[in-house]
């Protein structure tokens, strides 16, 4: 269970604010007006007894519940769609995998820049989206740590907005260099690691009206790295290219 306090979240808003002028990027005057404004949330009556019991789910219970809506309005689309496309428009088509394919909406781009797509999901709610959405793809049940796909399956593998909820990503990275040809191509976008820290996972509400989040996981910006040069060791040379600003980590592989 996930204790979720607006006030404990904002003083740690605030806290962050002082760090970072603790160190010199701010003067007094901020300094100053950061503490009157913790002083005014420590005494707003409507604050102190905010706080809500959330229900921390796993992605096939919670995106069961997301599948009806996740498709709109949806921000995060907004932020990685354009640099996934950016990547992927200047590949060749071919076989694609779609890995936590959600409702299809990556899916359905790569079909039509004319790759052969496939796509792999835990959540069967989402997965049935994904199939009336992009009827030509090939869809199928599992986990990120498990493809059901063979050895040197695809050209390219696309992951949005997936790993976030993965514990570990080394056997995750493993296995989408285990399915890709040699000289294929790994883009991966997600959330960056500062907004998991603050808790932009959206949530859900349970069937009961309880609030609940899927679980989420803070990974650094090194571990996607680490996971995706741990995997080229296994087997693949990888040339981790990796631009800040949430922009995706794209993953050439050579054999």
């Amino acid at each position: 269970m996930i204790y979720e306090h607006p006030l404990a979240y904002l003083l740690g808003l605030e806290g962050v604010a002082l760090l970072r002028s603790f160190r010199g990027e701010h003067d007094r005057e901020f300094v100053e007006a950061r503490l009157t404004e913790i002083r005014k949330l420590l005494d707003d009556d409507t604050l102190a007894d905010a706080a809500v019991d959330v229900a921390r789910v796993d992605t096939v219970e919670g995106y069961h519940v997301w599948s009806k809506t996740y498709d709109g309005p949806n921000t995060a689309f907004d932020l990685d769609e354009p640099l996934i496309r950016e990547i992927v428009d200047a590949l060749p088509a071919g076989v694609a995998l779609d890995a936590a394919c959600g409702t299809g909406r990556v899916a359905a781009y790569l079909a039509g820049r004319g790759h052969r797509v496939l796509g792999v999901d835990s959540s069967p709610d989402m997965l049935a989206r994904a199939r009336e959405r992009v009827p030509q793809g090939e869809f199928h049940l599992g986990g990120l740590d498990r493809l059901p796909l063979p050895d040197d399956a695809v050209d390219l593998v696309v992951c949005s907005l997936a790993l976030t909820h993965v514990p570990v990503l080394d056997p995750v990275l493993a296995e989408f260099a285990r399915v890709l040809r040699p000289g294929g191509h790994v883009v991966v976008s997600d959330i960056h690691p500062t907004g998991v820290a603050r808790g932009v996972i959206p949530c859900v509400r349970l069937p009961d009206g309880r609030p609940a989040r899927i679980a989420p996981y803070h990974h650094p910006i090194g571990d996607y790295v680490r996971a995706a040069l741990a995997a080229g060791r296994r087997g693949r040379a990888v040339d981790g290219r990796l631009a800040v600003r949430a922009r995706p980590l794209v993953w050439p592989a050579g054999s």
